[in-house]
This record gives C-alpha cells, structure tokens and sequence, in this order.
C-alpha cells in the first residue's frame, strides 16, 4: 500500500460467492492457535483449501454480499492479513468483520459491482481513498464506497495497534 496516496495494485486470487462466514474463512477449532505465522495454514482449510496456494503477497480476495458474516471472531480477519492478502473486495461486509479488517490493517473494500465485473486473475489498481478500483490495462473505473478518513489513517499505519504505538512513541 502506499500510505501517501493510498493506492492498492494486486490481483484477484480468488472470486467467492456470497455469505462467506468467519467459519469458512477460518475455522472456530482453530481458535486456540496463537502463533499469527501459524494461521494462514488453517485459511479456508474445511471449504476452499485451494486458495491459500493461489495467494501471493498483495493479491485480493473479492467476494458477493455479506462476507465475514458469522461469529465476531478477530481471527477470521487476522488470517487473511496474516496470509499476506493486501485487501478484500466485497458487495458488503458483516460490520464487525469490516471494523475487525481495518483495525488489523486490512483494506474491506466494498463495491456493489465489483463480483459482475472482474474475475480471478485479473489486476486492479484500487484507490481507497476516492473508492475506485480500476482493472490494470481498462480506462473505466469500478465504483467502490471511499473509506472514511479514520480508516485509512488506521490503514496507513498498518493497523489499530501499530498506529497507536507510532502516535504515543512522539509523546
């Protein structure tokens, strides 16, 4: 990410449908794992094991309605920034799924029609901050919902608890 301008690039890794729940984004018997360079191996492990070996660094997930839906759970977040995704691409998020996204430092984009315009593989250039994301090589832009101001400032500094320490280390 660039923190000036707030430009993502990367590719789609994967297209899911809709209502992808915490559980399938990362399984509840695998709460217990506290070690964050252990969970990218459980990602997706009981549904769609496939994409952990599809993900590169910077690569998007994009997604239809509701993603993140389920339980609250932290760890559903943290094992797609631990996985190395530079941002999720949906039509909508389960709210503490988007908040949990942000404050861990991964980019929750949401576009209504993102799914019907882009598949896997393609590459994007996504501007959060003006809510565009645009296919590398297509003029046209994508609309998407720009991100409040708070969180790109959290995403900028790499998360809630990194950009907190950055700001009270100067006091």
């Amino acid at each position: 990410m660039n923190s000036e301008t707030l430009i993502l690039r990367g590719r789609i890794a994967a297209k899911l449908g809709d209502n992808i729940d915490t559980d399938i984004i990362y399984p509840g018997r695998y709460l217990n794992v506290t070690d964050r360079e252990k969970t990218p191996e459980h990602l997706f492990e009981l549904t769609y094991p496939e994409i952990r070996g599809l993900i590169h660094a910077g690569d998007f997930i994009l997604a239809g309605k509701n993603f993140g839906c389920g339980s609250s759970r932290e760890q559903a977040a943290a094992a797609l920034k631990f996985s190395d995704v530079g941002a999720v691409i949906a039509v909508s998020f389960a709210r503490i799924f988007f908040r949990n996204s942000i404050n861990l430092g991964l980019p929750a984009i949401v576009s209504a029609t993102a799914v019907e315009r882009l598949e896997t593989g393609d590459e994007l250039l996504i501007d959060l901050t003006a809510g565009t994301i645009q296919k590398v090589g297509d003029e046209s832009l994508i609309a998407a919902a720009p991100l409040d101001p708070r969180a790109t400032e959290l995403l900028a500094g790499g998360g809630l608890i990194p950009y907190l320490k950055k700001k009270y280390a100067a006091v």
